[in-house]
């Protein structure tokens, strides 16, 4: 029988993965009208035990925990899996080879944005595992993207920002103007346009607080979740 449930790792932070259900949710009933609604799994974790083995360096660990977590949904009846943050998508290929289904890759969607839209040279912010390791910009570089971070004092601030207020569900007027200031140095820079490249920043900022192109990973990801639920009634037909 056909897997057609999608499957959600979330909880990291449950605040944007709150985001990912309404708007995948949005998305299938925008489609379909009445009173449909997803097909969803979640698996949501303790991010807290996340975020230590995040700290600690401890990646192998973090994409065993998230990889059984996989396994899971896949066995209850996912077809394929989203991992709620883009951090997290460091592990992406061991979670995917462990559950066993295909994974549907954050970048991609935003990979595809971008290029859609003619941007070469891009913004990326997020935390300081997805501003300063490779397993992101390596992706967006691979497509073709100049990617662009803040210099060290403005990364750790985006980085306090996401896990001291926005993981805890507390969005500041003076982070967003922290947050917009760090974009136009950005802009400064030659960037044409800026990833929000964690999955809570658009709980602080969105296009309406500037005219510098934003690319909402969070909500690209949802949607292209929701077109592969969509696709799966179409193949079933």
């Amino acid at each position: 029988m056909k897997k057609t449930m999608l499957g959600l790792l979330g909880g990291m932070s449950w605040e944007s993965t709150a985001h990912y259900y309404a708007q995948i949710n949005q998305h299938v009933r925008a489609a379909k009208g009445g009173l449909h609604s997803a097909p969803i799994l979640l698996h949501s974790v303790d991010f807290e035990s996340i975020a230590a083995l995040q700290r600690a360096g401890d990646w192998v660990q973090a994409a065993t925990l998230l990889g059984e977590a996989g396994r899971g949904l896949a066995q209850a009846g996912a077809g394929a899996l989203v991992i709620c943050t883009n951090t997290m998508h460091k592990v992406a290929a061991p979670v995917a080879e462990a559950a066993g289904i295909p994974l549907l890759h954050i970048t991609d969607p935003t990979i595809a944005a971008l290029l859609a839209a003619k941007v070469g040279r891009v913004g990326l912010i997020g935390t300081r595992f997805t501003m300063e390791d490779d397993f992101y910009r390596a992706r967006l570089e691979g497509a073709g993207l100049q990617v662009i971070v803040p210099d060290a004092a403005d990364r750790a601030e985006v980085h306090r920002v996401i896990f001291d207020e926005l993981c805890q569900g507390q969005v500041l007027a003076s982070s967003r103007a922290s947050y917009l200031a760090i974009i136009e140095r950005l802009r400064a820079g030659g960037v044409e346009a800026v990833i929000l490249g964690c999955t809570e920043i658009a709980m602080l900022i969105g296009s309406d607080d500037t005219d510098l192109p934003l690319f909402d990973t969070t909500a690209l990801h949802a949607q292209a979740a929701a077109e592969w639920l969509l696709q799966q009634d179409n193949t079933d037909k």
